[in-house]
């Protein structure tokens, strides 16, 4: 049973209702003795691949011995996915003594992301991590993970989404995101539209933030892409021997996201610097599911994506571009109201034999989109409306051999859940 102090925690739903600033965070943090300053951190921002770059990155140092937490957000199936120690959701005992402990200073006005933000950092100094590799939630500035002083910290690219909170030009949502930049602590960034890399490079020279890019301090070559990993080499600063590395995430988005991690951990302190052996290794061992995550299920090949945003999709329909994946494919998507639909779906619809629009059962009520509504604006491909789940997904699998779930995290997790498939979070994992 749920620990009730969590219980009533989690109680607070994320809305669409956000409430920028660092003071509640903070509060509560100081009033259980400050645990987000008892150990190193690495803090990783941006639109697209911040996720699957802070996973890469907590590999990297458990692969070097370190003691890792890693905080992501939004979870798949369970809450505890987000707040991770050594590749484990942290343990409901654990968990459940941090929140009751918390409990008495939440701070009135916190937002659940807030609340679970302190949560987690509070559970990782009881865990004794040595390192908390956080990924930023929303925007960077005024974001709840901004708390924290880490000895590096990532962007990994620039692009729409949220404008709505971040801004109605790439220019504002890129100063949202350098909003991580501390002075002193080297700033790692992936690969930036020029407006965007402008505005990031002056916020670092204006704060005194050394920068480091991919492309241009370091580079990633030789990208092979298949079906259960992505190969690549990487070339680190100063350095003209490249490191052959292997993930087991999929597309070439993943590996200019190798290209970053790498560089990520190169550029801390030289006592906390992992070797090249740990960086192959780290990557090696990663495991970050819903992305182009691809499950083999009888004659049915199932592939989740939480792409929920255009350069998402595109980097998924680039991927399904590239892998020898049997026909016919079914597509089921189902996103949320507030994205641009309009522009995401159409590089989807280009790929499908069969299309099916749904409503992912745990999306928020008011943030669903309207599947028949959207539906009646597409006169170029065929598409059927199923809004029950699970009736979606299984008449995709009595019509394709290949299956592609996508539209956002509530949608894959959804899916994870109908098809019985575990979050699988370790290498030594099994998948069901």
């Amino acid at each position: 049973m749920m620990n009730p102090d969590l219980s009533e925690m989690l109680g607070l739903q994320p809305t669409g209702q956000i409430r920028w600033g660092l003071r509640r965070t903070r509060t509560m943090l100081h009033s259980v003795g400050r645990p987000h300053m008892a150990y190193r951190s690495v803090h990783v921002g941006g639109t697209n691949g911040k996720g699957s770059v802070a996973a890469m990155v907590a590999s990297i140092l458990n692969a070097a011995g370190r003691r890792v937490g890693l905080y992501t957000s939004p979870h798949l199936v369970d809450f505890a996915e987000r707040i991770q120690v050594d590749g484990r959701p942290v343990d409901d005992e654990l968990l459940g003594a941090c929140a009751s402990r918390l409990r008495p200073f939440v701070t009135e006005g916190a937002t659940f992301f807030e609340t679970a933000t302190a949560l987690a950092f509070l559970c990782f100094a009881e865990a004794g991590v040595d390192f908390v590799v956080a990924e930023v939630g929303l925007g960077g500035r005024l974001d709840a993970t901004n708390v924290l002083l880490p000895e590096v910290a990532a962007i990994t690219n620039v692009a729409w989404d949220h404008s709505e909170y971040l801004g109605n030009t790439l220019s504002a949502i890129a100063g949202e995101k350098a909003g991580i930049a501390k002075p002193g602590v080297p700033l790692v960034l992936g690969r930036l539209e020029p407006e965007a890399g402008k505005i990031i490079r002056e916020t670092a020279e204006r704060v005194g933030t050394p920068l480091f890019q991919i492309g241009y301090d370091a580079g990633v070559r030789r990208i092979r892409i298949h079906r259960d990993r992505t190969e690549l080499e990487y070339v680190g600063p100063d350095s003209r021997e490249a490191i052959a590395l292997r993930c087991p995430l999929v597309g070439y988005h993943q590996a200019w996201n190798v290209g970053l991690a790498a560089l990520t951990v190169q550029n801390l302190p030289p006592s906390s610097r992992p070797a090249p052996a740990a960086v192959q290794r780290g990557i090696a061992d990663v495991r970050w599911p819903g992305r182009l995550q691809i499950e083999q299920r009888g004659d049915r090949t199932w592939v989740l994506d939480v792409a929920h945003n255009v350069v998402g999709v595109e980097s998924l329909a680039q991927a399904l571009t590239s892998l020898d994946l049997r026909g016919p494919l079914a597509l089921v998507v189902a996103i949320l109201g507030d994205k641009p639909w309009p522009e995401m779906l159409p590089p989807l619809l280009a790929l499908a034999d069969v299309s099916i629009f749904t409503v992912a059962p745990s999306s928020p009520p008011d943030r669903r989109w309207n599947a028949a509504a959207v539906a009646a604006t597409i006169s170029s491909y065929s598409v059927e409306v199923i809004e029950d789940f699970a009736a979606a997904l299984e008449q995709a699998s009595q019509l394709a051999s290949t299956i592609v779930v996508t539209g956002s995290n509530h949608t894959v997790g959804d899916a994870m859940r109908e098809l019985d498939m575990p979050v699988s979070l370790l290498a030594t994992d099994e998948v069901g």
